[in-house]
């Protein structure tokens, strides 16, 4: 009898993209690779966010089934949503999987169509708990170790130049702390300075009505009024 595969990942009738099987590992690779856990009394699964489109929903399958395959899971991906790795001209292998994870980033970027979706993807990169900018901090303290590991003068160089860039990308990161609400604030209209308010007060302000003038121009001749009639005299 063939083994099963530790991790199935189908496409339901419904359209939902879904991943079973697995353990805590496999759940921490398939969340940073966009599933979301779900879980039920007896049973727990793995899905994409709605309404991604198809196309996106095969790419982020793929990826977790490469990232799942590369420690060694067993993966069974159904054929209508493998779509092979992403490659470049000076990667045609797809070996360098995480440098392209960040390209399909940038390109959901550039097709982002309002601000408030450029700064949700703006947070992968620079949240503060997770973003690229932390990991990448924690990766490059992490290489100095291994570089002092070595024992030489070169390891402790090298240790020295690897802790510079996880430095600099921690500044980099406190910098732009707020960039992400900052981007996201963008959608909403603008404040209109206190020139623009006192215009579109007067714009809408009800016109003054002026009195109805009663009274005579000046040096125009007033008409007197007829003298009463004496008693006793008729016309």
């Amino acid at each position: 009898m063939l083994t099963p595969p530790d991790i199935t990942i189908t496409r339901e009738h419904d359209g939902n993209v879904i991943a079973e099987g697995g353990d805590e590992l496999a759940r921490t690779l398939l969340k940073r690779a966009g599933f979301q856990y779900e879980q039920a009394i007896r049973s727990f699964w793995y899905r994409l966010p709605w309404d991604m489109g198809e196309k996106r929903e095969n790419e982020m399958a793929s990826h977790a089934a490469q990232l799942l395959t590369a420690v060694g899971y067993r993966v069974d991906i159904a054929p209508d949503l493998f779509v092979g790795p992403t490659t470049t001209p000076s990667d045609p292998q797809g070996r360098l999987l995480y440098g392209h994870q960040i390209l399909n980033l940038t390109d959901q970027l550039n097709g982002a169509e309002t601000a408030g979706a450029a700064a949700g993807l703006t947070e992968h990169v620079l949240d503060v708990n997770d973003g690229v900018l932390v990991r990448l901090s924690e990766f490059f303290e992490a290489a100095a170790e291994k570089a002092k590991e070595t024992g030489t003068d070169e390891g402790w160089d090298l240790a020295y130049d690897f802790n510079e860039a996880a430095s600099t990308l921690t500044s980099l990161g406190e910098r732009l702390d707020i960039a992400t609400d900052q981007l996201r604030a963008l959608d909403r209209p603008p404040r209109p300075n206190w020139q623009a308010q006192i215009a579109n007060y007067y714009g809408s302000a009800p016109a003054a009505q002026h009195p109805v003038r009663t009274t005579a121009p000046t040096g125009a001749p007033s008409a007197a009024p007829p003298p009463a009639p004496k008693p006793g005299q008729s016309r």
